[in-house]
């Protein structure tokens, strides 16, 4: 006997995913009729009031395929509890944004909202007034099935959810995708960790550290909205592969405001076409480099000789050498930036002859301080004590004069260091010069001295591990006034400067109270995959807790030999693609050439890193050097001992195949001809 169709939870359910959707458009359609020809003054305020209701719109798009809302909770008294928030016998649907019904109740919940919590931390030992929780699976956007959880029934034993599971290891096409649906409690304190305080979450390969820094600045923007839109958000990742990678999480969550940034944009202020040798850029990279500037640029400032005639109508007026001093003494023991101090100066000067006005009964205003400091006398003074100092053109004279950069160095870099500092070739000016990316990073700091850096409410930097002492200098000078999240993994760092451990990072970040939160599930990752890859960790990060797999599914993991070259490695390619999802082929970067040719001789379609796969082309080529972050469901790894070697030196180049060999979600072939480093034995 069939159920009839209004006792069919899955039929009740599908009906309030329709109801709820056409609420949605209904939301949509309200703000697209809105006229504001009579509410605006001019036209100013209708261009941003236009754009408003412009980012307004986007944000209220019902996106096909993916799932309205993924979880309902169904609330009730606890014995001897207090009324829930949501309200004794109250259910609410759980979902990407809130959608509100004619009038005005909601059908959807955010998942940020604080009724929303218990889908992610209930629990039978702490069900927090929740009698139900439903999870949904969803085929293409199409809700197929159901699994509840009875959290106050004894009788009913915990058991790990099937569709968490399946939603885990779905198969994915494109870029990555949020995990809004599948947050673990451990990751749920991470991401509605308040506003005020710095986070330093320190994660393995797969246990979702990116995803739970996207989805913290949305949980911030959602709770602390108006104040963010004043200060503003930032999320810095290693590459523009990467950030295309990670771009679209956010827009799926309804927030379309952030800013994405490499630190190579941040510290733009030189075109960069050189580079540097891992030592030098070491050096260059060196906390110790801020000093050096600071002195550089403080050497300018000199102590005046004589002092300063101001003549107004008949009278003269004369500011004495000593107090000129006195001045200059105290503007450097303020320690404010350099231009400020100089801007500060002609006004002191200026006060100092007001002083003398009125002792001989005169009556001045602010227009005569303000007359005084722009006397021509005054400012020529000021242009010998205080001059103006180009950023660039510091750093240019300090890696082209090696006796001005010994100078300044002294007691702070050895003979040695300031050698190898130095530019080889000297640059005529900042123009011809071929600035690095150490170059560019040491002209922000120069810049930060000279006029502070506009500081932003909050900054995510992920893959911070990778950041040089100086370059950790430069993204906390966007949030001095704000709050980070910083994400990383110690045993992925593959710069020759990779920070040793997170208390330095911070320290040098500026946000040296941060909490440190470590991540040890692994989610992502299968099991075999993962516990091969561990066995590199007592060789790159000895003291570092493995990722355990959570996994019940243990993947597919091959280790193959390639006596057949690039054709072995091909076969590979070809296997995986008869499976569903996307593929990733890893290489060295000097083996990318001769991969792509045998690609394209076999008809095997594939893109770049940051390339849009489709249905039609799921294989990437990636370089080695860029699959940091990157995510497939199958991987083939060329030639381990390649990507060791492609590296200046052993341990970074343990560290770059202990990244390449973490991308998989669901299986990886590692191909090798040439045999495998010992650390994999």
């Amino acid at each position: 006997m069939s159920t009839p169709v209004h006792d069919d939870p899955l039929s009740k359910e599908r009906s309030h995913l329709s109801a709820s959707r056409s609420a949605l458009r209904a939301m949509r359609e309200d703000v697209e009729s809105l006229d504001i020809t009579d509410v605006t003054a001019n036209w100013v305020n209708a261009a941003v009031l236009e754009a408003q209701i412009e980012q307004r719109i986007k944000a209220l798009a019902d996106l096909s395929e993916t799932p309205l809302f993924f979880g309902r909770l169904d609330y009730t008294h606890a014995p001897g509890a207090e009324q829930a928030e949501g309200g004794e016998g109250e259910r609410f649907y759980v979902g990407r944004r809130h959608v509100h019904d004619a009038d005005g109740d909601p059908m959807v919940i955010d998942w940020r909202a604080p009724v929303s919590q218990p889908f992610y931390r209930a629990s039978k030992k702490d069900p927090q007034d929740v009698s139900l929780r439903r999870r949904f699976g969803y085929t293409a956007g199409d809700l197929t099935a159901y699994e509840d959880e009875h959290l106050l029934d004894p009788a009913e034993a915990a058991t790990t959810s099937r569709l968490l599971q399946e939603e885990i290891e779905r198969p994915r096409v494109g870029p990555m995708r949020d995990i809004v649906a599948t947050i673990q409690p451990e990751q749920d304190e991470i991401v509605r960790a308040g506003l005020a305080g710095s986070v330093c979450v320190q994660g393995g390969p797969g246990t979702g550290k990116t995803a739970v820094g996207l989805h913290r600045v949305a949980y911030l923007l959602y709770a602390h909205r108006e104040r963010l839109a004043r200060t503003g958000t930032l999320v810095i990742g290693p590459n523009r592969s990467f950030l295309h990678y990670i771009e679209q999480v956010l827009p799926a969550l309804g927030e379309l405001t952030v800013r994405q940034a490499t630190v190579d944009d941040l510290v733009a202020h030189v075109e960069v076409r050189g580079a540097d040798e891992a030592a030098t850029a070491v050096l260059k990279g060196d906390a110790r480099m801020a000093e050096v500037l600071r002195r550089a640029l403080y050497s300018h400032v000199v102590p005046p000789t004589e002092g300063v005639v101001v003549v107004r109508g008949s009278r003269r007026w004369r500011v004495p050498v000593y107090e000129l001093e006195e001045i200059v003494r105290e503007l450097l023991a303020r320690d404010i930036r350099y231009g400020a101090a100089r801007e500060a100066l002609p006004q002191r000067i200026a006060h100092a002859v007001l002083v003398q006005m009125e002792r001989a009964g005169e009556a001045p205003d602010d227009r005569v301080q303000n007359a005084v400091a722009r006397n021509t006398a005054v400012k020529a003074l000021v242009k010998s004590v205080w001059p103006q100092v180009d950023p660039a053109k510091l750093v240019l004279r300090l890696l082209a004069d090696a006796d001005f950069l010994a100078e300044h160095a002294e007691g702070i870099l050895t003979a040695e260091e300031q050698k190898a500092v130095l530019w080889a070739k000297p640059a005529r000016s900042v123009k011809s010069a071929r600035w690095s990316p150490a170059d560019a990073v040491l002209i922000d700091e120069a810049t930060d001295l000279i006029e502070r850096t506009h500081s932003l409410g909050h900054v995510v930097l992920d893959e911070a591990q990778d950041l040089s002492p100086m370059q950790y200098r430069a993204v906390g000078r966007r949030c001095t006034t704000g709050s980070a999240t910083v994400l990383g993994d110690l045993a992925q760092g593959t710069t020759p400067w990779a920070t040793r451990s997170w208390a330095e990072a911070l320290g040098h970040l500026g946000k040296g109270e941060a909490v440190v939160e470590e991540l040890t599930a692994g989610f992502r990752v299968p099991t075999d995959v993962i516990a091969y890859a561990s066995r590199l960790l007592p060789h790159i990060a000895p003291g570092l807790t493995p990722v355990a797999s959570i996994r019940e599914n243990p993947g597919f993991f091959d280790v193959r030999t390639a006596p057949g070259g690039t054709a072995d490695v091909v076969a590979a390619c070809r296997e995986l693609l008869e499976r569903e999802g996307s593929v990733g082929l890893i290489a060295a970067d000097a083996r990318v050439p001769e991969l792509a040719a045998a690609l394209a001789a076999a008809g095997i379609g594939h893109v770049g890193p940051g390339e849009e796969t489709t249905h039609a082309t799921r294989l990437t080529l990636v370089p080695a050097s860029l699959a940091k972050g990157l995510e497939y469901d199958y991987v083939v790894l060329d030639e381990p001992r390649a990507v060791v070697d492609g590296e200046p030196d052993e341990r970074t180049g343990l560290r770059r195949l202990y990244v390449t060999l973490t991308r998989a979600v669901s299986g990886l072939i590692v191909t090798h001809g040439t045999g495998l480093p010992p650390q994999l034995a």
